[in-house]
């Protein structure tokens, strides 16, 4: 393609916020991605192209770089730079692992991957059946509600007062789920190029997130450990925590470090999120933390019903103040107008309950205890530390790189998350994230499949490397 061909056809693409080779790269991926670059279309050299777009060579460089990293672009000494074969990731098409996994047809793979329960609990269909008689009675509702239904709004404004943090419905602002309240907040938040700071590790559904709006990840030890000075040296827009039954590794911060974060984060002007979709999670005996809203009316709270009550149930909120509630339910208009209603009231009707639906979680320790157990009888080289609560063990490898035995682990029908797609410093590549939501059963035959693996498992010379921890 010719430099001025190219430099028509990708537009205004300098017309956003960041620095020009990540908005170069951006544009360029897009084109990639939409196929409107083919796989093994040559592109301009960087001077030619850097000419054409009057920029310096140094900005088609870097986005290039950008590109080659994420393996979507080719670059070979005497064949030039060309598309690569195969159509990477990108802008609304996920590449984690832990969302792939989802859109593979059901087999005999045991998915210790994805957590959730593999049920839905009794108390659903009673409190559909509860709602369904109210539902032939509504008129003068035409069932579009951008910020949630009314009800529960309510609920979860009720539950938030209970725990310390006093909330008006107004401040509710209900998704589908805790995933898409993450990627509001981000498109709310964050433009490209500019900085979020992430606990390393952390969950792989908000880096993605945060992937999507071209974010640039500022990886800190658990609990953002290190905040303050962060903000100094980066001065992000956005900091993300996973405080309670953190994911993955099950930690719960203490409530001295809470305040602390909070009030930081309250001060210098930075919107936290704190995320608790787990919070309700702690095993028996322990009890719910407290959320970060509780020391500062600022933090951004996200929350779910999936991890206790069921995936199926698409309803998660954001906690946040007034206005930008508002700003995320003009967000939300835009794509489905408001959620399932029917859903919402069911949902209205658990929020109370949840203490109730918390008496279950006996079980989930017993299956905590038993995949403990089992790596400890059949894998005694693997460091699984117990966890208080939440879905998941972060397991430690002797040797080797979870990125490569994830690979192994899945031809012998076991799909894990391996550590360092989770870790935006490059961390972690030793571990891997392995929830026990399966029954006791279905995680014995697990073990025994990982451990086939790792007896047949040569680890590489060096490292896989994990997936670039930013990408634009």
């Amino acid at each position: 393609m010719e430099p001025i061909e190219l430099a028509e056809r990708i537009g205004r693409w300098s017309s956003g916020r960041g620095p020009l080779y990540v908005l170069l790269a951006a544009r360029l991926r897009r084109m990639i991605d939409d196929g409107e670059l083919p796989p093994g279309l040559r592109l301009p050299p960087d001077r030619a192209l850097a000419a054409a777009l009057a920029v310096g060579r140094g900005t088609v460089v870097a986005a290039y770089a950008l590109l080659g990293d994420e393996g979507r672009i080719v670059r070979r000494q005497g064949s030039g730079t060309r598309v690569a074969g195969t159509a990477a990731a990108g802008p609304g098409v996920t590449g984690a692992p832990v969302f792939l996994h989802l859109m593979e047809p059901i087999d005999d793979v045991i998915m210790l991957a994805c957590a959730a329960p593999g049920a839905p609990p009794p108390e659903l269909a009673a409190a559909y059946a509860r709602v369904a008689p109210a539902l032939a009675g509504i008129s003068g509702d035409i069932g579009y509600h951008p910020a949630g239904h009314p009800a529960l709004r309510r609920a979860v404004a009720d539950r938030y007062t209970r725990r310390g943090a006093p909330t008006d419905p107004d401040q509710i602002v209900v998704t589908n789920g805790g995933q898409q309240a993450l990627s509001l907040l981000a498109r709310a938040f964050v433009r490209p190029g500019e900085r979020v700071l992430v606990e390393a590790p952390t969950y792989p559904g908000a880096l993605e997130a945060f992937h999507e709006e071209s974010a640039k990840l500022v990886g800190l030890p658990r609990g953002l450990e290190g905040f303050a000075a962060a903000v100094r040296e980066h001065r992000p827009v956005l900091a993300y925590a996973v405080p309670s039954f953190h994911n993955p590794t099950g930690a719960v911060m203490p409530p001295l470090a809470r305040r602390r974060l909070a009030e930081t984060a309250a001060a210098a002007g930075v919107p936290l999120i704190d995320d608790e979709v787990l919070a309700d999670l702690g095993f028996p005996g322990e009890d719910v933390p407290p959320p970060l809203a509780r020391y500062s009316d600022r933090v951004v709270s996200v929350g779910s019903l999936s991890k206790l009550a069921w995936g199926g149930l698409r309803i998660g909120w954001v906690r946040a103040p007034l206005p930008l509630a508002a700003r995320l339910a003009r967000l939300r208009v835009v794509h489905d107008l408001g959620g399932d209603v029917p859903a919402q009231l069911a949902a209205a009707e658990l929020v109370p309950q949840v203490d109730g639906l918390r008496r279950r979680l006996g079980e989930r320790r017993a299956c905590h205890d038993h995949l403990r157990a089992e790596l400890a009888r059949h894998l005694p080289d693997w460091e699984a530390p117990p966890v208080r609560g939440g879905n998941t063990l972060w397991v430690r490898l002797p040797h080797g790189d979870g990125a490569s035995f994830a690979q192994a682990a899945l031809r012998h029908g076991v799909a894990v998350i391996a550590g360092g797609g989770l870790d935006v410093t490059g961390g972690s590549t030793d571990r891997l994230r392995l929830h026990f939501l399966a029954p006791p059963e279905r995680l014995t035959e697990a073990v025994r499949r990982l451990a086939e693996a790792w007896r047949a498992y040569d680890r590489p010379a060096r490292p896989v490397a994990a997936r670039p921890p930013m990408a634009v």
